[in-house]
């Protein structure tokens, strides 16, 4: 027999709320966090374990790699066993495999850990934003979701930091460390302090999760490999093609299926493929962004991993300030606005960096462009959570919400892919200029499609401007198409 939905919150506690967004918040900054973590410790991962450099990409590309393939799938399992049961499983792998990365004897072993924690992450990190959901009244969201992806967008922009910080002043082990208890400390709270909740109750879509995972698989791995080994490499167009053709074939086969992994009428509605286009290309461009970037402040310009990372907290840590006021502010106006004029604010402060860019610029010189970025992106994490969650139906949050990561992961693979590209194209890492005149045209590109994510947000509907009669449940913040 199917499970039934869990009905809607209506009042619940002030404490209920504070323990859903401080165990949510934790998941999602880990998860978020290990996507880029990684990339100042390598030449300390090489120096203790060894491995050629195809081994070191590895360590990030593994863990890119599983998370974004099995988002979905993990959104999926929530829904029909229970999303706090999931949610406390997918945490504890991924605090597990944190411990095996820290204590890996050599290089293989930690990537397997890396894959396995990624694993882990993508069946914890959709489920966090239903639970939250299911914890905080209507009239709140905007402000809590606000919270939730300050603390996630930090992560993703502050793991170069944080990576830097930790292998230069204590080890590089304690990246995975760091981990640990935190998990340790959010599995318990986990248990006792969120309540359960279920989807639809339908039985596991096994021919859409394969069709859906297989395409996810091959675009992510010819998207980590395309940079290294060529666009033109054999592997990697094979990857490419096959894994656009189970794309393709998923589309065709979930437009037909009685019960979907991911329905297809759900695109019909203008605020779900809106907020989720800005989404992935926002993930482009700020990726992409922050790779190249980070490198040149260590590279070009001197600073270490700690002092770079410190520099660009202006931009970093914005969404820590400005994100909570964003919440409040879509709250009162709808998140559209507040999302189009962030990615427009970002991709300003993308295009600012691509002119001042130098090989001796001065830091007060950059700081204008760090904090427009800043502010863009803080203003964008606040409500587009709240406006993916408004797009669909509250059965279907889950699995909205996977989707939703799948697109962003699969943007920041892709932002690093092809800006890399391009500034391998135009200049490389033999001399500071060099770098400088490979960089100048990816961030020109990074500005660009930061901005078309701004004006996909625009496409998304404005609120309603009816209240719900006495008695219904509170009208989505989104207009949506008819299903």
């Amino acid at each position: 027999m199917a499970q039934q939905t869990a009905p809607p919150v209506t009042n619940p506690s002030r404490a209920s709320t504070i323990w859903a967004l401080v165990i949510t918040s934790v998941a999602g900054f880990m998860a978020s966090l290990d996507n880029l973590v990684v990339t100042t410790a390598l030449p300390s991962i090489r120096e203790d374990l060894g491995g050629a450099l195809d081994d070191l990409e590895w360590t990030v590309s593994a863990y890119t790699l599983t998370f974004a393939v099995l988002l979905m799938f993990g959104a999926a399992l929530g829904d029909r066993f229970g999303r706090r049961r999931m949610f406390i499983a997918g945490l504890a792998v991924f605090t597990g495999a944190s411990a095996a990365a820290a204590m890996a004897p050599g290089i293989d072993s930690l990537i397997a850990a890396r894959a396995v924690q990624g694993v882990g992450a993508a069946v914890m990190l959709p489920l966090t934003l239903t639970l939250l959901t299911a914890a905080v009244p209507a009239a709140r969201r905007g402000t809590v979701y606000g919270i939730w992806g300050a603390v996630n967008g930090l992560a993703v922009a502050s793991g170069p930091l944080i990576g830097g910080s930790l292998t230069e002043h204590v080890s590089w082990h304690w990246i995975f460390w760091l981990n640990v208890p935190l998990g340790l400390a959010a599995l318990p709270l986990a248990r006792l302090r969120l309540a359960e909740s279920h989807g639809t109750g339908a039985r596991l879509d096994v021919p859409g999760t394969l069709l859906a995972s297989g395409g996810l698989f091959g675009i992510v791995y010819g998207l980590v490999r395309g940079p290294a080994d060529g666009w033109t490499d054999s592997v990697v167009l094979t990857a490419l093609g096959a894994g656009g053709a189970l794309l393709v074939g998923f589309v065709g086969y979930s437009s037909r299926a009685a019960h979907p992994m991911l329905p297809m009428r759900l695109f019909r509605s203008r605020a779900f493929s809106g907020i989720n286009a800005a989404s992935l290309l926002m993930f482009v461009g700020m990726f992409g962004s922050i790779f190249l970037l980070s490198q040149y402040m260590q590279g070009v310009l001197g600073y270490s991993p700690t002092e770079a990372g410190l520099r660009m907290l202006p931009w970093t840590g914005m969404p820590m300030l400005v994100a909570p006021v964003a919440g409040l502010l879509s709250d009162r106006i709808g998140g559209r606005p507040v999302v189009a004029a962030g990615l427009f604010l970002q991709a300003a402060g993308l295009g600012y960096m691509a002119w001042i860019v130098t090989t001796d610029v001065s830091y007060g010189a950059q700081l204008p462009g760090l904090v427009i970025s800043g502010v863009g992106m803080a203003l964008y994490f606040a409500p587009a959570a709240s406006l993916v969650m408004a797009s669909v139906r509250p059965q279907e949050q889950g699995i909205a919400s996977g989707a939703n990561n799948a697109l962003r992961e699969v943007g920041g693979a892709l932002g690093i892919a092809v800006m890399s590209s391009i500034f391998s194209a135009r200049g490389g890492y033999e001399s500071a200029q060099s770098f400088v005149d490979g960089l100048r045209p990816a961030l020109v590109t990074g500005s660009a499609v930061v901005a078309l994510a701004a004006v996909a947000a625009l496409v998304i509907p404005g609120r309603r401007s009816s209240a719900p009669a006495v008695g219904e449940a509170p009208a989505p913040v989104l207009e949506t198409a008819s299903r």
